[in-house]
């Protein structure tokens, strides 16, 4: 897991540690998109995963989701950053297109659809859900916190 800390002084206090993690929002021509169901929770979530220390973001993105799911990516554009203020997780989602492969799941996934807008409402949490239709709005980046079950309104 990638962690950075920018104040560890002995003496002061130590600026909270944070994992960056990245995500792919992959849209089909047809508007569908690539989800996961995890094999750890059960929930349906963006193929993503921790972003590792000598990776490029977008290198990450195509890494991870080909992992989860089976499809190669090409890497857009950064459509949203999202904070999960209380596990300390920084995710960043890139809006993608396939380019190849074909679905499976994973170690990591039991389950890999292409969902439809409101499929993605009705099967994902909030916090999880917001990060696609972000990538489908084109008014982007967002920039927005959770604390894993609801977003946290900006003020």
């Amino acid at each position: 897991m990638l962690l950075y800390m920018s104040n560890g002084s002995v003496g002061t206090k130590s600026t909270p540690l944070h994992s960056v993690s990245v995500a792919g929002a992959v849209v089909r021509e047809d508007g569908r998109l690539l989800a996961i169901r995890r094999a750890d929770n059960g929930t349906w979530e963006l193929p993503g995963g921790v972003l590792e220390l000598t990776e490029a973001p977008e290198a990450g993105v195509a890494r991870e989701v080909l992992e989860e799911t089976g499809i190669h990516v090409d890497v857009d554009e950064l459509t949203g950053v999202y904070k999960n203020t209380t596990r300390g997780i920084v995710a960043l989602v890139f809006r993608c297109k396939p380019a190849g492969g074909t679905e499976r799941t994973s170690s990591e996934s039991t389950a890999v659809d292409w969902l439809t807008p409101a499929e993605v409402e009705e099967r994902m949490a909030e916090v999880y859900a917001i990060r696609l239709l972000d990538a489908l709005d084109g008014n982007g980046p967002h920039v927005r916190s959770h604390d894993g079950r609801q977003l946290i309104t900006q003020q």
